[in-house]
């Protein structure tokens, strides 16, 4: 007699076995799968012109044509530190110190000049008054450049401090940096003077 709490293995099998479709057999293919910007109706944006490095000629340059390229990079670089110095240069400080430099005459302009004049004068070839006159002359630019170098940095510590209360830049640094420019010649001096010989600062 069979049992009657016992169901058949067939029935069990047949339970556990479901039909499946092949719209349910890959569902994560279905959801994974993304529609091509073709079939959005959408195109692919470009990049932004700006930033982007310009396209090169289109023929290799010569030797004499990246020659003169060269040269007039150079010159380009040259009046571009001429006219706005370099990272040294920089802070309202610095240009403070510049322009007290070059709105006054500087015994230092003169400083190299005289040394070439010292130099000839006191070989053992000239006569014994020319090597005193050398000597005196000697002695007398390097006082004068260490009083006008005394008087800049005196100028420079009062404007600082009356214009520039809370500043960090050294004292020290801009001294230095003031007697540099002026014993450089003017037309020397980078970056070039902003005021004239005699502008109020």
């Amino acid at each position: 007699m069979p049992s009657l709490f016992r169901r058949k293995s067939t029935d069990l099998v047949d339970k556990a076995i479901t039909t499946v479709t092949p719209d349910e057999a890959s569902p994560s293919v279905r959801r994974s799968y993304t529609p091509s910007k073709k079939e959005l109706g959408r195109e692919t944006p470009k990049r932004p012109v700006a930033g982007r490095r310009p396209a090169g000629p289109s023929t290799p340059l010569n030797k004499t044509e990246a020659r003169e390229r060269r040269r007039q990079l150079r010159a380009e670089s040259s009046a571009e530190f001429r006219r706005e110095g370099g990272p040294r240069d920089r802070g309202p400080e610095k240009l403070l110190a510049r322009n007290v430099v070059d709105s006054r005459r500087t015994v230092g302009t003169w400083f190299f000049g005289g040394a070439l004049i010292v130099l000839l004068g006191s070989n053992q070839a000239m006569p014994p008054i020319v090597r005193l006159i050398s000597n005196v002359l000697w002695g007398v630019l390097a006082l004068g450049v260490v009083i006008d170098s005394i008087l800049i940095s005196r100028k420079i510590k009062n404007l600082v401090r009356e214009r520039f209360p809370k500043t960090t830049q050294k004292l020290g640094s801009l001294y230095r940096y003031a007697i540099m420019r002026s014993i450089t010649f003017r037309r020397m001096r980078a970056p070039a003077p902003r005021v004239k010989i005699g502008d109020p600062i």
